[in-house]
């Protein structure tokens, strides 16, 4: 049995894009074969960069975890893991109440029955983790800059209370499966372009129990679960950007035959701000100055996430320069320290100006040389020259 994509990087199966692209850079380097003296190298650096590329691709990903390793190499072999091929990607997501399989299960079950037989159906072959659930979480900008609890409520499913996810009364009569010999499973051969292919499905009549039951449970009506709302704490991280998920662990839905629930995976989308632009951990900002502050220079107060700081506009700014404050921008994830805010500097240009401060602009101008004709717009003229 080869090496599973999460063992090679050296990551937990919760790890997120930041702790894979980190391990697989250190791997890598590790196992390059212009560095390394190790006999099976180049083996290796093939195995990290095929772990890479399928934990950093979000529906792979998905099928991955849902497959097994083994599954997912041999589904791989015949072009089933194509995300092209319909695998869902959010699966319908809406909202924050939003929820949708993970990564549309209806894709996954299509890879499963396609290659391997019913897979996403119930099977006797012991507990089996349940799906991970998707959904969505809008937060502000300063949330995402001070870290924060948000309180999230999705309808998802779960196991049925009045029969323990069993789909019937625990008094209900059994009886062996005649379809299946009580086997839960049956196995075809099929023609296919690669030759003789044996397949083992879910047999259809017991739903894989091997069992069937002269009655149903009224509640779930013998699927086993219902949809329930449920209302959860989501911690988000000081620094998250726009784009990444949180994996809230046995949130997700119940698995079967006592195996445990699948995870949540809550993709946390950062809405735009009136003042700042995020680029990474740094944050870029737009900052009026007068016509005098820029000639004379100034010390202005510029808004950030953390509050107003002073900045020195040297004498002479021209209108659109940058300036940098440093450690000023949005805290790194997991790291220490913060970016930096840019802020660019736009030059004011009063509507209204007295008599005294129209004399004054004018005498300033033919100081210089320049040939002002007031009647024809003398501030139009101003503007254009900066």
């Amino acid at each position: 049995m080869s090496e599973d994509f999460y063992s090679a990087l050296g990551v937990s199966r919760d790890a997120d894009e930041d702790e894979i692209k980190q391990a697989y850079r250190k791997k890598a380097a590790e196992y390059h074969p212009d560095v390394s003296d190790e006999p099976d190298a180049e083996e290796k650096f093939k195995t990290v960069k095929k772990a890479k590329e399928v934990l950093l691709d979000d529906e792979k990903r998905q099928m991955y975890d849902q497959m097994g390793h083994e599954r997912f190499v041999e589904a791989e072999k015949r072009g089933a893991t194509d995300t092209d091929r319909g695998a869902g990607g959010m699966g319908g997501m809406g909202g924050a109440g939003g929820m949708g399989g993970a990564g549309g299960m209806g894709g996954m079950n299509d890879i499963f029955e396609q290659f391997f037989g019913g897979g996403g159906s119930r099977s006797r072959s012991g507990p089996q983790q349940g799906s991970d659930l998707k959904t969505r979480l809008r937060v502000d900008l300063e949330d995402a800059h001070e870290g924060v609890t948000k309180q999230l409520t999705i309808t998802r499913p779960e196991r049925c209370p009045n029969c323990d996810g069993a789909g019937h009364p625990p008094d209900a009569d059994a009886r062996t499966c005649s379809a299946c010999n009580g086997q839960g499973q049956r196995t075809t051969v099929r023609q296919t372009p690669l030759g003789r292919v044996q397949q083992t499905e879910t047999c259809p009549e017991c739903e894989g129990e091997g069992t069937i039951y002269s009655e149903t449970c009224s509640t779930c009506r013998g699927d086993g679960q219902v949809r329930n709302e449920a209302t959860l704490q989501v911690e988000v991280p000081a620094g998250i950007r726009d784009g990444q998920t949180l994996r809230m662990e046995r949130e997700g839905a119940p698995g079967e035959n006592g195996g445990p629930n699948g995870d949540l995976l809550v993709e946390i989308r950062v809405r735009d701000h009136d003042r700042f632009e995020r680029d990474g951990d740094d944050l870029r900002t737009r900052q009026p100055i007068s016509f005098t502050q820029a000639v004379f220079g100034d010390t202005v107060e510029v808004p950030t996430l953390d509050g107003t700081v002073e900045m020195d506009v040297p004498a002479g700014t021209q209108s659109g320069e940058t300036f940098r404050l440093r450690n000023k921008g949005m805290p790194r994830l997991q790291r220490r320290g913060h970016g930096d805010m840019y802020v660019q500097v736009r030059i004011v240009t009063p509507e209204d100006l007295n008599e005294e401060q129209r004399e004054a602009l004018e005498a300033f101008a033919e100081a210089g040389g320049e040939d002002i004709d007031v009647e024809q717009g003398f501030f139009e003229k101003l503007k254009q020259s900066f």
